[in-house]
């Protein structure tokens, strides 16, 4: 996860993110395993803008970008390449 977001938000690849220049990790979920967080993405990709600014706002009511929560004891973002 913590190679996923870097690529995000160092705009590593042509994408949403690098389109309109977002940074900031607002949410996100943990998995057990890689078949129930597509799943989950999946699902969360067709709802609606309000449901996703509520699920955001529930859980982080201030929008702190919560990479450093990710990065947690590691420091250090991944080398890249």
């Amino acid at each position: 996860m913590i190679q996923r977001v870097w690529q995000h938000k160092t705009h590593h690849f042509d994408g949403f993110t690098d389109r309109y220049q977002i940074a900031l990790l607002v949410h996100y979920e943990l998995f057990g395993d890689m078949e129930r967080a597509i799943s989950r993405e999946k699902r969360l990709k067709k709802w609606n803008r309000q449901w996703k600014l509520r699920l955001i706002e529930e859980r982080n009511p201030d929008w702190r970008d919560l990479w450093e929560d990710v990065l947690g004891s590691t420091g250090s973002p991944p080398s890249r390449g």
